[in-house]
């Protein structure tokens, strides 16, 4: 998962505010967590954390 992190920021370069990076990081794990055939076992507690930050972007994955 880190190095896919690594990746993804390496090739993005600079980030305009911390606001777009923060964004990337979470649309990156939600991404790499969908091919996961097992959740971590604290998911829920920050997928609930992310829903109250992004209520209006938040849906949960089907």
């Amino acid at each position: 998962m880190h190095a896919r992190l690594r990746k993804i920021i390496k090739t993005r370069g600079h980030f305009p505010s911390d606001e777009a990076a923060t964004k990337l990081i979470w649309l990156a794990l939600r991404n790499i967590t969908a091919e996961w055939s097992r959740a971590s076992q604290h998911w829920k507690a920050a997928m609930s954390q992310f829903a109250i930050i992004y209520e209006d972007r938040f849906t949960l994955a089907r």
